[in-house]
């Protein structure tokens, strides 16, 4: 057993985990963060992706004990003070989710992809990085769509800011 430390959206946690312990099982059973989904436990549906200091991740690929030390954001963690992330609201506002179970991996996806694509963003690159995550729901064509009115919305607000 590894003592191990983890910053979770916020809040220092700690805990004692077996070497093979995954981070997703260290988020949902560990902690109760059950918003992480377990989609295939083969790492191709993308349902776990959080963000590990600031890039997303399929928390079914890594060890809880090599997050120890590291900052993690999951889908609880988004929403600020009650007032949902500009991709959670375009998710809602775009009809970007049927069933709701690959949505919170598909919107940490999309918040990661927006952080790093920014104003350069598009439909063929959205779609290409979303070839991680799997809905068995819908056709995409929503979830594209509110990942870009997210990426535009955000951009706005950046170009706003400066």
């Amino acid at each position: 057993m590894t003592n191990i430390s983890v910053t979770v959206n916020g809040t220092e946690r700690r805990a004692e985990v077996e070497g093979r312990t995954l981070l997703v099982s260290l988020l949902r059973e560990t902690f109760g963060l059950t918003g992480t989904h377990v989609g295939c436990d083969t790492s191709q549906c993308g349902a776990c992706v959080v963000h590990v200091d600031g890039k997303a991740i399929k928390s079914c690929t890594m060890l809880a004990a090599q997050a120890d030390g590291s900052t993690v954001l999951t889908i609880e963690g988004l929403a600020q003070d009650g007032v949902l992330h500009p991709v959670q609201a375009a998710f809602h506002e775009h009809h970007g989710l049927q069933c709701g179970f690959c949505t919170p991996g598909m919107i940490m996806a999309a918040v990661d992809m927006i952080e790093r694509h920014e104003a350069q963003l598009d439909e063929a690159t959205i779609r290409h990085e979303l070839e991680g995550n799997i809905c068995r729901c819908t056709g995409y064509h929503n979830i594209v769509r509110a990942i870009q009115a997210a990426a535009d919305h955000m951009a706005g607000l950046r170009h706003a800011a400066e």
